[in-house]
């Protein structure tokens, strides 16, 4: 017999980070995070004989200008899906609270892989849930994307980075070399990673949270350890000694070579010899602008890294348009993946994506980047409405993105006609 039960935040986060489908949008730090984007929050627990089986965050979203809320359970429930009695029990418990909240449905979007779970699909219509389809994984039609990125980071370092494609290996093992240094920084250095956003919205094209957005994800994450904020400076002055240094020996190298050029063909080694002295002195270069501009060094990137469990999340990252050659950002992805196996994750999520798309898709370059860290498919089953209230969820699911469709539509043909 499963019956409801209260549990602390505390408790519920502790059966969130231990079950296999929890997840870090059902911790309650979560919950508190998006408070300042109008959400608020309850939770339910359901237990069987005195052990707790299952929990879920509700996180409810009120309508404008009525008394109704959405009501969405983001990555939920977190319990054993293969037994149906318990899920029935989470649904009521659910239903109940929805209903005290006047909600018109309840969207849950399940951490489980299609794969192997194909029959909980139906299980769920079977329920009275409706299934939004194995959508793209960047479609807008669902809140949170339906694929994303994971990397297995149970490995050792050096296996770790076998696991890369080919280039990144190169490129992660080359960052350490480049002399960038990877902190983990507190809540007063938000504003150089808000600094370092700016300069990546701008460069993408995409429009950026104030500070505050990140900030309150900090506050109500950080403190039970489930979030930390990492940035990566460059020191140019003891750098700049290290590629001097190298440089000469270059230098050495090439003159060696000049020589043994009497006597046998060195043309490979020579090319590779003076691509090595072409890249090096524009470090130099650069360097040089540094110590003068920022002696004290240069932060070039920044990450909000997320951990729930055996699972840690890239949430948020950000970098400079400048000194990109000391590859900040593959030294950065790294040492979070070593932090966060250090802390228990056993899989790094890099985040959605759009499965192989063509090179002319606006996510190609996304897909390009995260498939080079060792990342597999995470194939999730989507997204499920549960209708409290027909009518509304007719209209505001259904009416209202065709209105919306319409309307573009309209506005293409006529400014066609211009």
């Amino acid at each position: 017999m499963y019956k409801t039960v209260e549990l602390s935040a505390a408790e519920h986060d502790k059966f969130v980070m231990s079950h296999p489908v929890g997840d870090l949008l059902q911790l309650s730090g979560w919950a508190k995070s998006k408070e300042l984007t109008d959400w608020y929050s309850r939770r339910i627990a359901v237990a069987r004989d005195g052990e707790v089986v299952g929990v879920a965050s509700l996180l409810f979203k009120k309508l404008p200008k009525v008394s109704l809320t959405m009501c969405y359970v983001s990555r939920g429930f977190v319990c054993d899906f293969s037994n149906d009695a318990l899920v029935s029990a989470m649904l009521d418990a659910a239903i109940e609270v929805a209903r005290d909240e006047k909600s018109y449905v309840i969207k849950i979007d399940p951490d489980i892989e299609v794969e192997g779970n194909e029959m909980l699909i139906d299980r769920l219509k079977a329920y009275g849930f409706k299934h939004s389809g194995l959508v793209d994984g960047m479609s807008k039609d669902n809140i949170q994307p339906r694929q994303t990125m994971v990397t297995d980071i149970t490995k050792p370092d050096k296996e770790l980075i076998q696991s890369f494609e080919s280039q990144n290996r190169t490129l992660v093992r080359s960052s350490f070399k480049r002399g960038t240094k990877v902190e983990r920084a507190g809540r007063e250095d938000m504003g150089i990673f808000k600094a370092l956003m700016d300069e990546t919205g701008k460069r993408n094209g995409f429009l950026t949270r104030d500070t505050t957005y990140f900030l309150s994800m900090y506050d109500a994450l950080n403190p039970t350890g489930n979030m930390e904020l990492f940035l990566v400076k460059l020191e140019p002055g003891e750098l700049m000694e290290t590629l001097t240094e190298d440089k000469a020996k270059l230098d050495k190298q090439k003159a060696k070579l000049v020589k043994r050029s009497e006597k046998k063909d060195v043309t490979g080694a020579m090319r590779d010899v003076d691509d090595q002295l072409t890249a090096m002195e524009k470090r130099i270069e650069e360097l040089g602008e540094i110590l003068e501009t920022h002696p004290e060094g240069i932060y070039l990137s920044g990450a909000l890294l997320a951990l729930s469990g055996e699972k840690a999340y890239y949430l948020y990252g950000a970098s400079s348009d400048h000194y990109r050659s000391f590859l900040p950002n593959h030294n950065m992805q790294f040492t979070m993946m070593q932090y966060a196996r250090a802390h228990g994750a056993k899989s790094y999520d890099f985040g959605g994506v759009s499965v192989d798309p063509g090179e002319d898709s606006p996510y190609f370059g996304l897909w390009r980047f995260k498939k080079a860290w060792g990342t597999e498919v995470s194939d999730k089953i989507g997204e499920f409405d549960y209708v409290l209230n027909k009518p509304v969820y007719t209209l505001l699911e259904k009416g209202v993105p065709l209105a919306q469709k319409a309307k573009v539509n309209l506005n293409k043909i006529l400014n066609r006609k211009k």
